[in-house]
């Protein structure tokens, strides 16, 4: 974990899993928050973490519905309901859930570089939604495990202090970048709609989940 709150190239770079150069390059573009001390650029730990949440906010461009297909990357043996109360349980438990799937080929990484993500900086995002993700050689392909707890998740810190209840875990591989971001965007634009996350919450199994999920029920 990352003590303080000024930030390096470097861990910037690991934290957004991009090349220093490309964090340089957006700092010298303006288009990161950042500054610089003498010659060297500095990034503070707070404009960071809101910089990620803004660009997977309403204003983030949102991918062509026709880019993302739910039924390809979602299915009902990952997704878990659960009654966690503390952060690390429900990480853990959804980081074993998706080692199960074939794309994910070492799982003490999987678990190891969640927690270490989750360290750095919370992916707790509001609304109750906490969408934690890697990016990671030992993964082959996109996958997601999604978690509904019935219980608050009260350790997440979010910016707007609202426990965690949903969380979509993704994993992807070390060069799906644009498709990994694409993916986080979609999910973080489609939990705006309070009607899914009301449903959600009230499902009897995964089964209902899924299909609020890949479907487009009535009011959602």
């Amino acid at each position: 974990m990352i003590e303080g709150d000024i930030l390096t190239i470097d861990e910037v770079a690991k934290y957004l899993r991009v090349s220093e150069r490309t964090v340089y390059d957006w700092a010298q573009k303006g288009e990161i928050p950042a500054g610089k001390i003498g010659t060297v650029w500095r990034f503070k730990k707070s404009e960071l973490e809101k910089w990620v949440n803004d660009r997977l906010s309403v204003n983030t461009v949102i991918p062509h519905s026709g880019s993302i297909h739910m039924e390809s990357i979602i299915s009902q043996d990952r997704i878990l309901i659960f009654d966690y109360s503390a952060k690390r349980e429900a990480l853990l438990a959804l980081a074993d859930n998706i080692a199960t799937a074939p794309q994910i080929k070492n799982r003490e990484e999987l678990s190891a570089e969640i927690l270490k993500r989750e360290e750095l900086m919370s992916t707790a995002i509001g609304r109750g939604i906490a969408i934690p993700h890697v990016r990671l050689s030992s993964v082959t392909d996109l996958v997601i495990s999604v978690g509904i707890s019935r219980k608050d998740i009260i350790d997440f810190q979010a910016l707007d202090d609202e426990p965690v209840r949903l969380l979509f875990m993704i994993a992807a591989a070390a060069n799906q970048h644009v498709y990994y971001l694409q993916t986080l965007s979609f999910f973080s634009a489609r939990l705006k709609n309070a009607n899914l996350r009301t449903a959600l919450l009230k499902v009897n199994n995964t089964q209902e989940a899924y299909q609020l999920l890949v479907g487009s029920p009535k009011g959602v």
